[in-house]
């Protein structure tokens, strides 16, 4: 059998790297100098290459100060393993590729996930946009401590939450999600779906004076006194799109973010019983890779960029 970590060559991941880290010139890490000196090339990773900054003095390489620097994994193995992310492969599925240890491949996609969850730009809405929350079933899979002090012993099977509404509280932690029309997604885990735990998430995202379209759950009844329009579709009576001007387009609906709930449920399917603890790193990942719009290497690309970008932020 051909391992695909044989055929990827070394050279050519690190010409990747520097085009995306530095697409103009190569730039000190430390002090952000231009004027860099090569130092030749490390000698148990091909193409990895070495530089001295004249400015500050302090060497560097390529991966100096991004997160695939200071791991015994060699850069191809990382790159294939997010690519393979971007693919919706598993954490076994992505192991068998590689031929490597299923633990060592879960602690690789989950620091990955983190620094997607980490890196990621918090999005702006404005102009239309809809709401809608969708309740996932998540427990403390992994975590036996915390099941101890819930004083409860493991689960061998599927982990069933309660019907209707769920916290996090309950292991069927809500999740809040908003998107613009044509635009980008939000989505947020949340302890629950309260007025008082919305409202701050939707302040820091929403432009005042969006349009928003909602269904009928009263959470959302005070967003005309939080500065937005609102317009609501009534789904307990059947209604899922209103024609209001008579145009004969029914712009009246929540259609979008329902569409994206039916998204993230086939995302979320090859990852079986994500714990509530980590629920956030993949629902973080898939906002981010719904919002580029991009899939197979130019989606590898776009993660590359971000990941090598100096990290400004971090979210919450």
């Amino acid at each position: 059998m051909i391992k695909i970590q044989e055929v990827v060559d070394d050279a050519k991941c690190y010409e990747q790297v520097r085009a995306l880290r530095w697409p103009e010139r190569v730039t000190c890490p430390y002090c952000g100098g231009h004027k860099i000196k090569k130092r030749g090339y490390h000698s148990n990773q091909a193409g990895r290459q070495r530089y001295q900054c004249r400015k500050c003095k302090k060497h560097f390489d390529d991966l100096s100060k991004t997160p695939f620097a200071g791991h015994h994994q060699p850069l191809k193995v990382w790159l294939l393993c997010l690519y393979f992310m971007g693919l919706d492969l598993s954490n076994h599925q992505i192991a068998q590729e590689l031929d490597l240890n299923k633990d060592d491949v879960q602690e690789m996609t989950t620091y990955l996930r983190q620094m997607v969850y980490d890196r990621r730009s918090p999005a702006q809405l404005e102009g239309e946009a809809e709401f809608d929350e969708v309740y996932l079933v998540a427990g403390h899979k992994g975590y036996p401590t915390i099941v101890q002090e819930l004083g409860r012993s493991g689960r061998r099977n599927r982990l069933k939450g309660a019907r209707g509404r769920g916290t996090l509280e309950a292991e069927k932690p809500p999740i809040f999600g908003m998107i613009q029309r044509s635009g980008e997604l939000i989505i947020q885990m949340l302890p629950n779906v309260q007025q008082k735990t919305i409202q701050p998430l939707i302040q820091q995202h929403v432009k005042p004076g969006t349009l928003i379209y909602t269904d009928e759950y009263n959470i959302y009844f005070r967003l005309k006194t939080w500065g937005y329009a609102h317009k609501t579709v009534n789904h307990s009576q059947g209604e899922y799109a209103r024609d209001e001007d008579g145009d004969g387009f029914h712009e009246v609906h929540t259609n979008t973010i329902e569409g994206v709930w039916s998204l993230l449920r086939s995302w979320l399917r090859p990852h079986r019983g994500i714990s509530q603890e980590k629920l956030p790193l993949y629902l973080a990942f898939f906002e981010f890779v719904h919002n580029v719009r991009k899939r197979g290497k130019a989606l590898l690309s776009s993660l590359l960029q971000l990941l090598l970008a100096p990290c400004l932020h971090a979210n919450s």
